[in-house]
């Protein structure tokens, strides 16, 4: 794939996908019915980073705190996610589309973090576009594991505790092979982070919108980069700096 240069497109978009129940009950539906509709919306936003040539979407699906849900929406969420594999796997990886789960997978059924894996393993050598799907996903989490591995690494006798700075500990993190995350869009019209890649969010551009997740479609989302193109992005410079 050929490397895009054009600073107004971010190199990695990350979504927080908030609206599905609120979407269902409008339509006196139950929120399962909501979730259902967003797979179509996760279609829609994949092949706009195709499209535009974005080298990293992050999805959020199930964050740790989901799981204090009421039982049969978590359980309806986990036969989605099997499904959701199942049938979208073979036209994902023929796209050229990498996926990856993160988070903490240990905590879903053999069956599931199975599928999980084999998903990941047979697509691992894509390039189009890494999928990083965020489940069981918290970023405090991702901090938290992040200082761990860095401390059992330096006790190993890798490097000296004192050589734990920022750098080395992103290399520790999620996300820490790719792109910088440079958009930050959620839906569904909260305005918090919600606890989503507090590491990487640190100078991503926040886009809050009103539209529920189902109703979202590649217009929307160009709607959102084409506010992204317009900001100017400093990185503690002045707008002088920048524009010299």
């Amino acid at each position: 794939m050929t490397a895009r240069t054009d600073a107004r497109v971010p190199r990695h978009l990350a979504i927080v996908m908030d609206g599905n129940g609120r979407w269902a009950k409008q339509r006196l539906r139950p929120r399962t019915f909501g979730h259902h509709a967003g797979q179509k919306a996760v279609r829609e936003a994949v092949e706009f980073c195709l499209r535009r040539g974005i080298a990293s979407l992050t999805l959020f699906a199930f964050s740790s705190e989901n799981w204090q849900r009421p039982p049969t929406e978590v359980s309806a969420l986990m036969e989605l996610f099997l499904k959701a594999i199942d049938r979208e796997v073979d036209e994902l990886h023929g796209n050229g589309v990498r996926i990856r789960f993160v988070g903490d997978l240990d905590a879903f059924a053999p069956e599931l973090h199975a599928r999980m894996r084999g998903a990941m393993e047979r697509t691992s050598g894509n390039t189009a576009l890494n999928l990083n799907v965020a489940v069981n996903y918290g970023g405090r989490w991702d901090i938290a594991r992040a200082a761990r591995l860095a401390a059992e690494a330096a006790s190993r006798g890798e490097f000296g505790f004192d050589e734990i700075d920022e750098q080395r500990l992103h290399g520790y993190t999620c996300l820490a092979d790719q792109p910088p995350l440079d958009l930050f869009i959620r839906t569904g019209g909260e305005t918090r982070v919600s606890n989503f890649l507090l590491w990487q969010i640190a100078y991503a551009e926040l886009y809050f919108t009103d539209t529920l997740w189902p109703d979202v479609d590649q217009d929307r989302l160009a709607e959102a980069l084409d506010d992204y193109a317009r900001r100017e992005r400093r990185y503690g410079r002045t707008g002088e700096q920048v524009a010299g």
